[in-house]
């Protein structure tokens, strides 16, 4: 039996590495016979290579993995890589193969490794529509961006610009919303904050953190693989976690 064939698309070097390096300790049989730095000629590389897997990361400059599985289309089974576990949840619920959260974890990739086994047999599902919503939610209307906060102050409800906030945090019950020289509180959560802002000016750098990289100074080298943001107009510092380290690859 012909053993299996993969592409891995990731715009991060040692990323493509890790999860090569994971795959084969897993899955000795699969074959990585080609690796990219973004989704751009996916159709080209199916032609020359005929991989029965694509690995594809969501987030990748020029064309991205969304584009690129629209190039694939039913020609390989496709598994999505992403560091943002909304995406990758919802890519799963709705049919595609499989995904791959960042960084990669050896549990979960077994389990992707089991059931991609079992459904190399079939036919690709086709994702076209998945692709479309996914698509969609990544690159929303900036009509449909949040522009505005309403936080509580004391007896007041007080309207805050989001271009106004330095970022977000959870605390407990609420989300902090921390200004360069005040801060409020709200209960709207993370994830729902997630949804509503601009990703081109709002970055998840933490489970519990999202930044205005309009508001980002510098970024240093921390402890255990994380990262360190200091902000301009504020002396308090934002932690990023290892899972979104690669945002800042110019460090």
């Amino acid at each position: 039996m012909k053993s299996p064939t993969a592409v891995i698309a990731d715009d991060e070097p040692l990323l493509r590495s890790q999860l090569k390096s994971r795959l084969a300790k897993l899955w000795p049989e699969l074959a990585i016979v080609h690796e990219m730095e973004n989704g751009r000629d996916a159709h080209a590389v199916c032609d020359e290579h005929q991989p029965a897997l694509f690995f594809l990361d969501i987030h990748m400059p020029g064309v991205n993995g969304l584009e690129a599985a629209r190039a694939i289309g039913k020609r390989a089974h496709i598994v999505f890589v992403t560091a943002f576990d909304q995406y990758a949840v919802e890519a799963f619920e709705r049919g595609a193969i499989d995904y791959v959260l960042k960084p990669f974890n050896e549990q979960r990739l077994a389990l992707c490794v089991e059931r991609l086994k079992e459904r190399l047999s079939g036919p690709p599902p086709v994702l076209d529509q998945l692709v479309e919503q996914l698509a969609a939610r990544l690159s929303p209307k900036p009509s449909d961006h949040l522009r505005w906060i309403k936080a509580s102050v004391g007896s007041n409800v007080r309207l805050i610009p989001v271009e106004e906030v330095l970022f977000f945090q959870s605390d407990e019950k609420y989300t902090r919303v921390v200004l360069c020289d005040s801060e409020a509180l709200i209960r709207k959560p993370i994830k729902e904050l997630l949804d509503e802002l601009d990703p081109e000016k709002f970055w998840q750098v933490h489970r519990a953190t999202i930044v205005n990289v309009d508001h980002i100074a510098s970024v240093k080298r921390g402890l255990k693989d994380q990262a360190e943001i200091a902000l301009k107009e504020s002396k308090e510092t934002v932690v990023v976690s290892r899972a979104f380290t690669h945002l800042f690859k110019q460090m």
